[in-house]
């Protein structure tokens, strides 16, 4: 069958999300012809019952596959697709109904091979959610490193909401065995090999983030122990600003270690910036609690990159140690 776009989502043991993704398709707004590519990467719960509800109603391709990793399971995808322009999604997503018209009228006006969109937080999200979802994309936090519009020559895409063309997938081969860090990976060697990427603001997804306060830790931990083995393996990519979740915690820790000797500066500091985290969330998600909340997320996030990127930046570019065995826990075989 002859589709414009194939969607690829990789799911592990999560019907549930599946089955608001699939019924957010019900809705969208076709401007172009489209699959739905669901590869259950070894899933002990499987997703098929609820994939089956919606058979009749969308066009899905759904693959069965041992457990590799989400990266692999992308490929395996991909390399069954029908489209052309690959749409690649996570399972905790929620599609708005404009989604492939924005999709459509940037790449009409834009010759790219590899674009990325933003996330944003639905209405019916839980506080803990809108705390992290604003911890994750706000300017005043992390939001900026993670790429926007106005620094689209460094914007890394990310596999909750990635485009990739058939070609550029064909060419670099798609994604490596890191996990997470495989989709900046990806977005710089789509760059190297000599394509172009886009940012189509529009084309946003709802991102669910189903972790609690444990796992989003451990989360922004990976990722800070991530980015010195991209750094390595792109030096061309290394920044200081990758530095700033770092400087942040180790300023902290001086900063309350001077309180015992009576020196206030660096925690007014510290005390007036989170006074902004505060406003800046209370006033976006019209929420006290989620400005409370939001102040968790935030030294959660800083802390644990900042710590994680200093652990793998000794490791990896101090010692130089091989990744895979310094950080097992970051590779599937």
């Amino acid at each position: 069958m002859n589709v414009k776009y194939s969607f690829i989502v990789p799911v592990y043991n999560r019907p549930n999300e599946i089955k608001e993704l699939l019924e957010s398709f019900l809705v969208m707004q076709v401007s172009s012809t489209y699959e739905i590519v669901i590869v259950e990467d070894g899933s002990t719960i499987s997703s098929e019952e609820v994939i089956l509800e919606y058979a009749s109603n969308l066009n899905i391709l759904y693959l069965k596959k041992q457990n590799t990793g989400p990266g692999d399971s992308r490929n395996y995808g991909m390399q069954s697709a029908n489209g052309s322009f690959f749409l690649v999604l996570d399972s905790d997503v929620v599609m708005p109904p404009h989604y492939l018209v924005a999709v459509d009228a940037y790449l009409d006006q834009n010759q790219v091979d590899c674009f990325g969109g933003p996330d944003a937080a639905e209405e019916n999200f839980s506080a803990i959610q809108k705390a992290i979802n604003f911890t994750m994309t706000s300017f005043l936090t992390t939001g900026g490193i993670r790429g926007k519009e106005k620094s689209v020559k460094s914007y890394e895409p990310r596999s909750f909401n990635m485009g990739i063309s058939k070609e550029a997938f064909q060419e670099t081969k798609g994604f490596g065995t890191i996990h997470p860090g495989e989709d900046p990976d990806l977005s710089i060697r789509i760059k190297k090999a000599g394509y172009q990427i886009g940012f189509i603001k529009e084309a946003y997804v709802y991102h669910k983030r189903r972790i609690d306060w444990q796992k989003f830790y451990v989360q922004v931990n990976k990722f800070g122990k991530v980015r010195p083995i991209l750094n390595a393996w792109h030096p061309e990519t290394s920044s200081v600003v990758f530095w700033l979740p770092s400087l942040f915690s180790l300023g902290l820790v001086v900063s309350l270690a001077l309180v015992f000797f009576q020196i206030y500066v660096g925690v007014t500091v510290y005390a007036f910036y989170l006074l902004l985290i505060f406003i800046g969330s209370s006033i976006e998600n019209k929420s006290l609690l989620i400005g409370i909340l939001s102040l968790r997320a935030t030294l959660t996030q800083f802390l644990g990159y900042g710590f994680g990127f200093l652990k793998s930046t000794y490791y990896i570019r101090i010692r130089s140690k091989d990744p895979k065995k310094v950080f097992p826990e970051l590779f599937f075989n």
